[in-house]
C-alpha cells in the first residue's frame, strides 16, 4: 500500500516522553535506592549524591522527602527490615521475654546489626532520631514487650503495673549495656538467662506490690 495508507517506519514514529515518577512511587525508588546503598557500604558509606543516582532522580528530590542523611538512613532501614515479626507466645512470661532477647542478640550479630550500629553511632546526638531507630530497630521496640507484658497479665503472671515501657524493655536495655561495656556485637546465652532471671522477672513480679517493711522511725 502507499500514500496515506502506508504505516510510519519506526524511525518516523514520534517517541513518547519517559514517564515521570512522582509521590509514593518516586518516594519507594528512593528508598529501595537507600537500603541498597546500606547494604552495600552501610551507613558511613550512605550519601545522597549515591542515593539520587541509584534512584534515577536528582538530590532536591530527596530532601524534600528526607531533610539530611540520618533521617534518610532510618528510614531505609526500616525499608530493610520491614517484616511481618510474629511474636514470640511460648505460654509462659520467662520463655517470651528470653526469645526476644535472643532475636535481638541475632540481630546485633547479623549484617542488619552493623548496620544498625553504623545508624546509632551517626544520630547519638539527636534524641529524637535516636528514639525513632530505636523503637524501629525490634530489640527495644516497647510495643512487642508490652504486649507479652499484657499476655503475662492476662494470665495472671504479672501485675497490670508492670505495663510501663520503662520497666517493659528493661532486660533488652542492659543486653544492649553489655554490648557497650564488653565491646562485642553479642552476648553470651547465659547472659541472657541472668538478666530474665535475675533482673527482669523479679522486677516485673515486684510491681505493685506493697513494701512489706514499714520504715523504722528514730
Amino acid at each position: 500500500m502507499t500514500g496515506d495508507h502506508m504505516a510510519d517506519s519506526p524511525a518516523e514514529r514520534p517517541r513518547s516522553a519517559p514517564t515521570r515518577r512522582r509521590g509514593a512511587e518516586l518516594e519507594r525508588a528512593i528508598l529501595r535506592a537507600a537500603a541498597d546503598e546500606l547494604v552495600e557500604s552501610g551507613y558511613p558509606g550512605l550519601t545522597m549524591d549515591k542515593v539520587a543516582k541509584r534512584a534515577g532522580t536528582n538530590k532536591n528530590a530527596i530532601y524534600r522527602r528526607w531533610p539530611h542523611r540520618a533521617a534518610l538512613g532510618i528510614a531505609a532501614y526500616r525499608e530493610l527490615t520491614t517484616t511481618d515479626v510474629q511474636l514470640p507466645d511460648t505460654g509462659e512470661l520467662r520463655g517470651d521475654a528470653l526469645e526476644l532477647l535472643r532475636r535481638a542478640n541475632r540481630t546485633w550479630i547479623s549484617p542488619y546489626g552493623e548496620i544498625l550500629r553504623g545508624l546509632l553511632s551517626g544520630v547519638g546526638d539527636d534524641p529524637e532520631l535516636l528514639a525513632r531507630l530505636r523503637e524501629r530497630s525490634g530489640d527495644a521496640g516497647s510495643g512487642m514487650w508490652l504486649t507479652i507484658l499484657g499476655r503475662a497479665v492476662a494470665r495472671g503472671e504479672a501485675p497490670p503495673e508492670c505495663l510501663d515501657p520503662r520497666v517493659a524493655t528493661v532486660a533488652v536495655v542492659l543486653l544492649r549495656n553489655e554490648y557497650v561495656v564488653r565491646g562485642v556485637p553479642a552476648a553470651p546465652d547465659d547472659v541472657l538467662v541472668d538478666i530474665v532471671d535475675e533482673v527482669y522477672l523479679p522486677l516485673i513480679r515486684g510491681r505493685g506490690r506493697p513494701d512489706t517493711e514499714p520504715t523504722a522511725h528514730r
